[in-house]
């Protein structure tokens, strides 16, 4: 009897684990076609994951945030892509207001509430460092500048004139969320006619250049045209861990960490796929394989876990008024297209 009563237990327990195997997804099939500014290792450890574990082939067409935005409006009658992976935010939301389907993700409860999508059409998968400057260690030593630019001032160093690699803000989201991190800091008071005036010596200090991509600001300094470019943390970072002869520097006055949003294109050929791939990069599977990467999850639960992705805890970081400067967007890109250009016509 008591034989009978263990084997009947035995059962029982393996019954219950059985009961909890966690059971397949179903693979969805189809294909999905991405527009994305985001850096190759962000997307190299994401995509290959989504597509294994929904059956779905992905198309990823690589470009610029504002040559993606120049896309999916050019296209708004015949979508041609189904997602922008990167480079959505409030702004953006308030520039194209009518290219974007709504949808929140079930898993949108998992990431800080800070983050979530308030807004119904995009969801926040990672935070950007707005303010870093990545420096060619065999240039800056040349200078005589080894060591020496350690914030937004130093930048002003007219040794460096023309030697600066920047993007253009009235086109670039990271270049914009940089110039936004620059008023941020550079005032008496966040924004203030100090940190304009500071902005217009920045710009002056550029002699001229316009890098017409983000990820030609970084690029050319990792392949020695420029002593710094001022960037974001991500593709930096990637370089430092690719093996590049650079310093990361984040500004001693302060840096803004700001949410990277995705998007579903309104009308999208492949709406399914594209509301399972919101789900993905956002549940817990997803936010560990990027933990992996160079950013840093909006799950902040989910710790960093590459070597060369600098602890919070050493960083100053700045908190930005999103919606107040967002709702400054279309204003403060006139204004730095005026400064740029002032300076263009007295040479």
């Amino acid at each position: 009897m008591k034989l009978f009563k263990s084997f009947l237990v035995f059962f029982l327990v393996l019954g219950l684990f059985a009961g909890c195997e966690k059971k397949p997804v179903a693979k969805l099939g189809g294909e999905l076609v991405i527009y994305s500014p985001n850096s190759a290792g962000l997307v190299d450890n994401i995509i290959p994951a989504f597509e294994e574990k929904y059956g779905v082939t992905v198309h990823l067409v690589s470009a610029g945030t504002g040559e993606c935005l120049a896309k999916i409006d050019a296209e708004k009658e015949n979508p041609q892509a189904d997602i922008l992976y990167g480079g959505m935010n409030l702004g953006v939301l308030k520039q194209y207001p009518d290219l974007w389907e709504e949808y929140v993700s079930p898993n949108d409860k998992l990431i800080d509430e800070a983050y979530r999508n308030k807004t119904g059409f995009f969801t926040n998968y990672c935070l950007d460092g707005s303010g870093i400057f990545i420096i060619n260690n065999k240039l800056a030593k040349e200078l005589g500048l080894d060591g020496k630019i350690k914030g937004y001032n130093d930048l002003l160093n007219p040794a460096l004139k023309g030697k600066i690699s920047y993007g253009d803000p009235t086109a670039s989201s990271s270049a914009w969320a940089e110039l936004s991190n620059m008023l941020a800091v550079m005032g008496d008071e966040p924004y203030d006619e100090k940190a304009w005036a500071w902005v217009e010596k920045f710009v002056e200090n550029l002699g001229g250049i316009q890098i017409g991509s983000s990820s030609a600001v970084w690029k050319g300094v990792v392949e020695g045209e420029y002593v710094v470019g001022v960037s974001y943390e991500d593709p930096c970072v990637q370089a430092l861990q690719d093996g590049a002869d650079v310093t990361l520097v984040y500004p001693e006055e302060g840096a803004v960490w700001l949410p990277a949003g995705t998007a579903i294109i309104k009308n999208a050929k492949n709406m399914a796929q594209a509301k399972a791939f919101i789900d993905f990069i956002i549940s817990e599977e997803g936010q560990k394989l990027q933990a992996k990467t160079t950013v840093r999850g909006t799950n902040t639960k989910i710790p960093p876990e590459n070597p060369f992705v600098q602890s919070f805890s050493n960083l100053k970081i700045i908190v930005e008024d999103i919606e107040f400067v967002a709702s400054k967007k279309t204003e403060w890109q006139a204004r730095y297209a005026q400064i740029r250009d002032n300076l263009a016509s007295k040479k």
